[in-house]
């Protein structure tokens, strides 16, 4: 009898964590419309307003419904949006001008435009340990440079290794962790002093670009095409790969549900990863989006992913060829956001 008490009892335990691992992911796409390309969005936790890159302006969308509910105009070359709730105000990133945009958070106001001297703006983020918002520009060489968010002003820069910084994280307690596109790196940086401290291969990690990080574990996420990687945060080790798809451009992190999005616009699909464990990742989904969606910005109040990507018309027959033999894009006929809930 209390054998089979026992077995009835794990029975019991494994089918409930079964249940509570087990997830249904949905995907919506919305007809959005509107000119311009796109690079990275940024999703505001807990409003449902998404901010997305157009190449000459920033769209501001309601998530819940797919609609357009404003717009902030003149950033040339836009690339990525950051947001400070607690100074009430967002940063743009415009590489055609070698300008942030600081703008109202509640009224969609600019602000000012801010001068970054080293040019090639690319990524963007805020780290809530300095409170200060970081840049990393494809400048040359590479760049980082930290902006105080009720300023503006700048108030310090790193010297990176590669001409190619995209994503960077903060622990929260000190340091940034930026990653090197072209050099397969990780680089760490005091976040007060901007200096950097050292510098980690992350091969087999090809081309890494997206990047999180998670404070509970002190693992770092890194996005790269068909291999992502974990990393042990004090160590700089590999811990861990992941397998996904291909054309990763950044990576989303959801930290109370454990869940890593990695988007592929080569292979039109976002891995979805649940961190069992700090060294033990498990895909639970892989979901399909449309070609070319390679960004994500995840809720983490409401636990949703948001993807953002427009759709091309045939290219002109007697258009010149790139370097690489292809003929340029077509022009955008729509644009699509895609929300991924589970």
């Amino acid at each position: 009898m209390t054998k089979f008490f026992l077995l009835a009892a794990l029975c019991i335990g494994s089918c409930i964590s079964g249940i509570l691992q087990a997830q249904t992911f949905t995907v919506q796409k919305y007809s959005i419309g509107g000119e311009g390309g796109t690079d990275y969005l940024t999703a505001e936790p807990g409003t449902g307003r998404v901010f997305v890159s157009r190449g000459s302006h920033v769209m501001v969308l309601d998530g819940n419904k797919g609609t357009i509910i404003g717009d902030i105009l003149e950033t040339l070359g836009t690339h990525g949006i950051a947001l400070v709730p607690a100074a009430n105000h967002g940063f743009i990133t415009n590489r055609g001008d070698s300008t942030v945009t600081m703008f109202d958070l509640k009224t969609l106001i600019v602000v000012k435009k801010i001068k970054i001297p080293a040019g090639g703006l690319d990524g963007i983020m805020y780290d809530d340990f300095t409170n200060r918002i970081i840049l990393t520009n494809h400048s040359k060489p590479g760049t980082a440079t930290a902006l105080d968010p009720e300023t503006g002003a700048i108030t310090g820069q790193a010297e990176l290794e590669d001409n190619s910084p995209e994503g960077a994280a903060s622990d929260g307690k000190g340091k940034l962790f930026v990653n090197n596109e072209r050099k397969n790196t990780i680089q760490v940086l005091d976040a007060k002093e901007m200096k950097v401290l050292a510098s980690w291969s992350i091969d087999p990690c090809d081309g890494p670009t997206g990047i999180a990080y998670d404070r509970a574990t002190d693992r770092i996420f890194t996005g790269c095409g068909k291999t992502s990687a974990v990393l042990n945060a004090t160590t700089g080790k590999i811990v861990a790969t992941i397998k996904n798809g291909d054309g990763v451009d950044a990576l989303g992190w959801d930290p109370s549900e454990k869940l890593i999005y990695i988007p592929a616009g080569r292979d039109s699909n976002v891995t979805i990863v649940h961190e069992d464990s700090p060294d033990r990742y498990r895909v639970v989904a892989t979901v399909t989006t449309m070609t070319g969606a390679k960004t994500i910005s995840v809720d983490t109040v409401k636990h949703v992913a948001y993807l953002f990507q427009p759709q091309y018309g045939p290219s002109a027959p007697d258009a010149p060829l790139d370097r690489n033999g292809r003929r340029p894009r077509g022009p955008v006929i729509n644009a699509y956001l895609i929300v991924i809930k589970h």
